[in-house]
């Protein structure tokens, strides 16, 4: 297992820009996902941590994208994440590859092929890459890259898989280090956490505690911060240990 959380100062761009070897805030690592995207001639990047089969929401998983709300809410509005191939490979296979909207989502079962390709396509994410990626701890993610350019080839791939892995390596290190210094976790935290636990969706838990769904998923990824966790799964399992819910 490679580790990138080391200082690296050599990393640079097919631009000639090379990376700051000091990233301490999330915007940092924002700024430099934006520059590789740039720099590899995409439109879009999500950074996200690879959803267990019970994850049914892509917007559960992410921890850092450029893509649009309206992309991310259409996407799990039409419950897309459970029958994706681009997920499923990322469960089996710790391997980069690239991706085609049209010719990946004609694996589906679950018959919203159409409906997945419009949508990316729409955004202008129709061909790319995934890779997965992972931290010191072992936490499992992936990051992706979309656009319209053609495929990427092996010189690449390899350099966007030796960025990436350090990118969310420093990323989860800053997580790690900003959930230490949060306070305690809030009453409606607490609440949203309880009735995620009770295995309640988004919708399901906005409508009980007469918020909008994205104020829950933002009580969610706030506990998610606090409790030092890489996912929504993460942050009940630790809550329940610690007896903040039952």
């Amino acid at each position: 297992m490679n580790d990138f959380s080391r200082e690296v100062t050599s990393l640079a761009l097919p631009t000639g820009a090379h990376i700051s070897d000091s990233l301490k805030v999330e915007e940092d690592v924002r700024h430099v996902f934006d520059q590789v995207m740039t720099a590899y001639g995409f439109q879009g990047f999500l950074v996200m941590t690879v959803p267990g089969k019970d994850v049914r929401f892509l917007s559960d998983t992410v921890m850092m994208t450029n893509w649009s709300k309206k992309l991310l809410r259409g996407y799990d509005a039409a419950c897309m994440l459970t029958g994706s191939p681009v997920i499923e490979q990322l469960r089996r296979s710790t391997v980069p590859f690239t991706y085609d909207a049209r010719a990946d989502n004609r694996r589906r079962v679950d018959g919203k092929n159409e409906m997945a390709v419009e949508l990316f396509e729409r955004a202008g994410l129709v061909r790319g890459v995934y890779i997965p990626v992972h931290d010191i701890h072992g936490n499992r993610g992936a990051v992706g890259f979309g656009g319209v350019r053609e495929t990427v080839n092996a010189k690449e791939m390899t350099e966007l898989t030796f960025l990436c892995g350090y990118l969310f390596s420093r990323l989860c290190e800053i997580n790690g280090k900003k959930g230490r210094k949060h306070g305690p976790l809030s009453r409606r935290e607490i609440e949203c956490l309880h009735w995620a636990a009770a295995g309640k969706t988004t919708t399901e838990m906005a409508r009980i505690l007469d918020l909008s769904e994205y104020t829950v998923n933002h009580y969610l990824s706030r506990a998610t911060r606090k409790l030092d966790s890489v996912n929504r799964v993460q942050t009940i399992a630790k809550a329940l240990r610690a007896g903040l819910i039952h």
